[in-house]
């Protein structure tokens, strides 16, 4: 009986070693998680004797989920997310910026170049009140137009639904972000999809119009990686996992064709070619929470403007970024 019971309690032991040295990453299919993937299939944390678990989450609800039952030790999301659950006391804290630019506008029309050459058109947005959405209307008010009454704004639910009816000529202008805007570009330069949907332009890159029509740097700080719960203790987890994380998006960078190859097989659901051509045109790059301080103070800023509920009503303090 006794060596059964020690038995026991050597095996609870063993099992309880081994979820800790597991630590799970979760994210969306957007870039931002894949060079999360690779950190995954490099095995990153190892010199830390730490393993990698990537999760995907599709959609807002699946996100908190994560977080609010504590199932996720990193978590990369939208920055006015992690803000809006932060100010609900969410135990969170942002370690960096990584998504500075992923936005654009695609249309049939080659002459539609700028916010105010949309007037009167139909536009299709997917995730209404996501961060395309928000960042559109941001623009639009900052343009001094309206969104309801110069623009005929659609919403669908998702990026697939919004290049399909871009693909099957029922829109002529979407709102997509990389890579659903380059595999939509693909999709409608290959045969059979191109003898029913004629050529198709980026349009409006929405970081460029961020400038312009804000007079600051034509970037928008979108999307980085959140600390959860405990994990926020581990100093040196967190400065190690920034550290690969720059590695990792240095990689995908410089290894366009073996980096989709391997996302792909994370995330099927995305096209292969559409990706190697998507790393082009984002702007990906690890910048710390602390020193994106100001960039995100001036975005929640002009958010707060515009629906204040949008960061949970305030800006986040100084306990928001990881320093």
């Amino acid at each position: 009986m006794k060596n059964t019971i020690l038995l026991l309690v050597l095996l609870s032991s063993f099992l309880f070693a081994k979820d800790e040295k597991m630590i799970v990453v979760a994210g969306p299919i957007a870039t931002i998680s894949h060079p999360l993937i690779y950190m995954q299939h490099n095995d990153a944390l190892k010199d830390l004797g730490l393993k990698i678990e990537f999760k995907l989450w599709n959609n807002p609800d699946e996100l908190r989920a994560l977080i609010l039952k504590k199932k996720v030790d990193f978590i990369a999301l939208p920055t006015n997310v992690a803000a809006n659950l932060y100010n609900k006391d969410v135990d969170l804290q942002l370690i960096n910026v990584a998504t500075w630019g992923i936005l654009g506008l695609l249309s049939r029309d080659k002459d539609l170049k700028t916010i105010e050459d949309f007037k009167n058109k139909e536009i299709i947005v997917p995730f209404r009140a996501d961060m395309p959405d928000i960042v559109l209307q941001a623009l639009i008010k900052k343009a001094n137009l309206d969104i309801k009454k110069d623009f005929k704004i659609k919403y669908v639910a998702t990026p697939i639904d919004a290049m399909q009816m871009l693909i099957l000529r029922r829109a002529d202008n979407v709102l997509l972000a990389e890579p659903a805007t380059s595999i939509a570009l693909r999709k409608t330069g290959s045969f059979p999809v191109k003898l029913i949907a004629p050529d198709i332009y980026r349009s409006v890159n929405l970081q460029d119009e961020w400038g312009r029509l804000f007079k600051v740097k034509s970037e928008i700080p979108q999307a980085g990686i959140a600390v959860v719960g405990k994990t926020k203790a581990n100093k040196e987890l967190i400065e190690k996992f920034l550290t690969e994380y720059e590695k990792a998006i240095t990689w995908y960078k410089n290894n366009k064709e073996e980096a989709t190859k391997m996302v792909i097989k994370t995330i099927p659901m995305l096209e292969e070619s559409g990706l190697v051509d998507s790393i082009e045109h984002v702007i990906l790059k690890n910048i710390t929470a602390q020193n994106s301080k100001n960039d995100l103070e001036f975005f929640f800023e002009v958010l707060l403007e515009n629906d204040k509920k949008i960061i949970g009503g305030k800006l986040p303090n100084s306990g928001f970024y990881y320093k």
